[in-house]
């Protein structure tokens, strides 16, 4: 197989998966807390396609892996009514918390189950090519669970980090944070790809995101080893 293509493929599993359980996580959290908005318009579905944003969810991340940059991406938003839930100011940072807390989660799972892949053919001369394949996705699983959790805890709106943030606040300051929100995504299209792109080692996902990411993703790498019996 070509290598390539053998890289692609193990990336489009694991990115979907880590994006529909991270909106679903939301959906779910919020009908706890008493909003059944994602409910009633079928979004709680594991069924990708209706989460599946063409550019943020296909071109946005492919780019990216051809580009050897952070794979990053986004699926269509789940629906929230704060107003509909019970304790709006909580119910968002619940809400908000939710995604990325089940990154972090998917990612341990993903790092069990490669130790334990990596234990069963520990004593083979050379693993097979869908042994490979499988442990590729799961490595790419772990990492970009990782890295969608801690992007997403930015406080830029849209992001998760951003309804924390503003449940955090004194109400006052809250609904001044508010305001920013319509401005997230030129704020975020400005420090992420216009900046560093007209400012030589201006790289804020680089200095603030990928060090956090790489540590938290030797820890699970170290509970993949502890699995495989190493």
């Amino acid at each position: 197989m070509n290598e390539t293509l053998f890289q692609a493929a193990a990336l489009i599993v694991p990115l979907t998966l880590a994006i529909v359980f991270h909106e679903v996580a939301h959906g779910w959290t919020a009908r706890l807390l008493g909003d059944p908005t994602a409910a009633q318009m079928r979004r709680l579905s594991l069924n990708p396609l209706r989460h599946v944003d063409p550019v943020g969810t296909i071109i946005v991340p492919g780019a990216l892996a051809l580009a050897k940059g952070p794979i990053m991406g986004w699926a269509k938003p789940v629906p929230v009514n704060k107003y509909r839930l019970r304790n709006p100011r909580f119910g968002m940072m619940a809400v908000a918390a939710a995604g990325p807390g089940s990154n972090l989660l998917l990612a341990a799972v993903g790092a069990v189950l490669l130790g334990l892949l990596f234990g069963s053919f520990q004593d083979a001369q050379a693993p097979s090519l869908v042994a490979r394949f499988a442990a590729l996705n799961l490595f790419n699983f772990i990492t970009i669970n990782v890295f969608l959790a801690l992007f997403n805890l930015l406080p830029i709106p849209p992001f998760d980090g951003s309804h924390i943030v503003e449940g955090l606040l004194p109400e006052r300051a809250a609904a001044q944070y508010e305001r920013l929100r319509p401005l997230g995504f030129p704020i975020m299209l400005l420090l992420i790809v216009v900046l560093p792109w007209l400012v030589p080692g201006f790289d804020p996902i680089g200095k603030l995101v990928v060090p956090p990411v790489e540590w938290l993703t030797g820890q699970y790498m170290s509970l993949a080893t502890l699995f495989a019996g190493g």
